[in-house]
């Protein structure tokens, strides 16, 4: 990391779009104000690789497709599934398209399986090697999983220590905007004033001493937003990069209702732990 001081102005850096061509628009790097964190340093970890962790649970029909996406992105060297309690064939089926897999025996949650990711990707780094940038994948992408790759250069090149995919509007997604504006509200108040577009997304690069530095995680639903807000607070930079991605929306149905409904539960549970914490 250098030693550069860090500053309370907002930072800006180009990236690559999906296309592999420089964005017209740079991307917005944001650090709370008054971190004392180092900035990240500009040298680009040329050494360095990527695992990409994908926790899932009952995926079988996406998990072959999102693992053979996720093969393909550059600089991933280990594609790791932690199968959740499944109880369908997705270990099996993950193990037949060339992933690492580790299994929970019951269901222990999405932070669980984060968690247990990256402990698992931290054991298969090599001695003397600077250890692997954590790509987390969610399960049900399929081929668009590739399309996280604009998530690795501004963290491989040290711009920044964490950033997150900005998807597409989602064809059937039925949300309200509800949840989101809790968790944009909630890191608003964390930054200084920076709005993030995506608050919610599971599609994250980031350092291993960030991740560490978010243990343990929020869980359910809360674990992107407690993530982000930990980490501002601790002066770690965030960047949100758009992505072409395509997931399983939660649509307008009964279930779908009940599903915004356990998001903003522990939403807010995780942001009032995050404020008892503060005093």
């Amino acid at each position: 990391m250098s030693n550069r001081p860090a500053t309370d102005e907002h930072r800006k850096v180009s990236t690559v779009d999906g296309q592999g061509a420089s964005s017209r628009d740079p991307l917005r790097v944001v650090r709370a104000r008054g971190a004392s964190r180092p900035a990240p340093s500009d040298t680009v970890r040329r050494a360095q690789r990527v695992a990409a962790v994908i926790p899932a649970k009952d995926e079988s029909e996406r998990i072959a497709a999102t693992i053979r996406a996720a093969r393909a992105i550059p600089s991933v060297d280990l594609v790791l599934v932690v199968d959740d309690g499944s109880t369908d064939d997705t270990q099996h089926v993950a193990r037949a398209a060339g992933a690492v897999v580790v299994r929970h025996s019951h269901n222990r949650g999405k932070a669980s399986a984060m968690e247990t990711g990256a402990a698992v990707a931290a054991m298969r780094d090599a001695d003397g090697e600077p250890p692997r940038l954590l790509l987390f994948i969610d399960a049900d992408l399929g081929d668009t999983a590739v399309n996280t790759a604009p998530l690795v250069p501004p963290v491989l090149a040290g711009k920044a220590d964490l950033s997150v995919a900005i998807l597409p509007p989602q064809a059937g997604a039925g949300g309200h905007g509800i949840v989101l504006g809790l968790a944009r509200r909630a890191i608003q108040a964390v930054s200084g004033g920076w709005t993030p577009k995506a608050p919610l997304s599971g599609q994250r690069c980031l350092t291993r001493e960030a991740f560490e530095a978010a243990t343990p995680l929020a869980r359910g639903w809360g674990v992107e937003t407690g993530m982000t807000i930990d980490l501002l607070e601790q002066g770690f930079a965030v960047v949100e990069v758009p992505c072409d991605l395509r997931h399983r929306p939660s649509g307008k149905d009964l279930r779908g209702y009940l599903h915004r409904a356990a998001q903003y539960r522990d939403i807010a549970y995780a942001i009032s732990v995050r404020k008892v914490r503060r005093y």
